[in-house]
């Protein structure tokens, strides 16, 4: 199950997740830890930490992030969804997502990692990523590229584990 932040302009009109520019980083990283679009996209359960689209950041680099009254309205849905589906890998995708399942520390300690954790109706490993808009400038620090690429081998280590 691959967790995101919410939709952003381009999904919301065409009801795709990941279907913009930040899609298309977050697929060329899944293809380095062997999962081609078409593959993960029939294989992994896309959610999101809100439903809606939140608007344009008012710098107009980006989407707003949602509020916390927003992420509390919409909690429920992906609660249901983990009960459902009880994810056996989850992948929390940006700071917002990260933070439903993770203890809140920099990213440079918790991308490359594999971490145990439960959720209503499972438990589960949680391996993050950081979020592909390219409106964060953490993937560019130094030794930042190198976290993401272990956490695409643990990835693609964790999902060839349960096709087999």
């Amino acid at each position: 199950m691959l967790v995101g932040q919410a939709p952003g302009k381009v999904e919301a009109e065409g009801g795709v997740p990941f279907s913009g520019r930040a899609g298309g980083t977050l697929f060329r990283w899944l293809a380095r830890a062997g999962l081609d679009e078409k593959s993960a996209r029939e294989l992994i359960y896309i959610s999101a930490i809100t439903r809606c689209f939140p608007g344009a950041h008012p710098s107009g680099r980006g989407d707003r992030v949602p509020t916390r009254e927003e992420q509390s309205q919409c909690a429920d849905w992906l609660e249901a969804e983990l009960r459902i589906i009880q994810p056996a890998v989850i992948i929390p995708v940006g700071r917002l997502a990260i933070e439903r399942f993770l203890p809140k520390l920099p990213l440079n300690e918790l991308i490359g990692t594999r971490h145990a954790v439960d959720y209503i109706g499972g438990q589960g490993v949680a391996i993050p990523l950081p979020h592909p808009s390219g409106a964060s400038s953490w993937i560019h620090q130094s030794g930042n590229a190198a976290l993401v690429e272990k956490a695409l081998q643990l990835i693609g280590s964790e999902l060839a584990a349960l096709r087999n």
